[in-house]
């Protein structure tokens, strides 16, 4: 990683944790961390599984844990057992919680409006457009990709929705009977691979390698949620896959694609993919990739 780069980020972090006021005890003068301001807002007026809470803040559960307990110390939080299953606990706001919170987002209003205070017009809408960008470019670093069993329900959640989009945007519709087969062996080693994309533990895209005899394998189920598209998932996705089957020993990926699928098509094109003649009779495509990858040397 270049160090340099490195540095730049680090100054980032020490520059926006200083203005926000991340370093102070009290944050936003409420006598907590800013830690325990943030766990009681994402509890929210509705409540949170803590299972959840954990996920989404990525918080250790030992750290999460003792700040629940703080929160409950101070009168602002209980945490029980769900009623259907006393394994699953619940965080709930109490009313003076749910006080607490709207104190908070008064205050964080407020300094809001003193960071962008001093700026001109300008310099405002470039302020909360750069942080939009590198909003979306810190969510697309925490999304994490692992090769996972395609028989996890988090796994089957992906390739469920990937099968209703094609549904929904193929002109007659799709029905993966009729589809060239992907099934959960296929895609088990040493026949083939997943890979799942998860961001604070929740699956959001899949992709996975079908392999053949020859030295060349199939590119099947990609598809990434729409909650997280325009992060660059699907070109790292793509290249991950590309990067597993030449430790596989692959030397040539193939996929075919429909036509309704405008951003795919785009995706293959750019990545270095070529059309070629039809190689297979999927009856749902319309365009047939290929690219060869450079021989892995472990």
């Amino acid at each position: 990683m270049d160090s340099e780069l490195v540095a730049r980020v680090r100054r980032f972090n020490r520059t926006v944790t200083q203005r926000v006021g991340a370093l102070n005890d009290a944050y936003l003068a409420r006598g907590r961390p800013l830690g325990h301001s943030r766990v009681l807002w994402e509890i929210g007026p509705d409540g949170s599984e803590v299972r959840s809470l954990r996920a989404r803040l990525d918080l250790d559960s030992g750290y999460l844990s003792r700040v629940l307990q703080a929160l409950q110390g101070e009168g602002l939080v209980t945490v029980t057992a769900d009623e259907s299953d006393g394994r699953v606990r619940w965080a709930r706001l109490t009313p003076a919680g749910i006080a607490e919170r709207a104190e908070l987002d008064r205050l964080s209003d407020e300094l809001a409006a003193s960071i962008l205070g001093p700026l001109s017009p300008e310099q405002r809408q470039r302020l909360v457009t750069s942080m939009a960008e590198v909003e979306r470019l810190l969510i697309a670093s925490m999304v994490d990709i692992v090769v996972a069993d395609p028989r996890r329900p988090e796994a089957r959640h992906c390739i469920n929705e990937y099968v209703s989009e094609l549904n929904r945007r193929f002109q007659h519709g799709f029905d993966p009977a009729r589809s060239i087969s992907a099934r959960e062996d296929e895609l088990t080693p040493p026949a083939g691979l997943l890979l799942m994309a998860t961001l604070h533990s929740e699956p959001v895209g899949c992709g996975a390698l079908k392999m053949h005899d020859g030295g060349w394998a199939e590119i099947k189920r990609m598809w990434v949620d729409p909650s997280v598209r325009g992060l660059g998932l699907g070109r790292r996705l793509l290249t991950e896959l590309e990067t597993k089957a030449a430790e596989h020993g692959i030397t040539t990926l193939r996929l075919e694609t429909n036509r309704s699928l405008s951003e795919a098509i785009a995706l293959y094109r750019s990545a270095g993919y070529r059309e070629v003649d039809r190689f297979n009779d999927e009856p749902y495509a319309h365009h047939w990739f290929e690219k060869h990858l450079a021989v892995h040397v472990p």
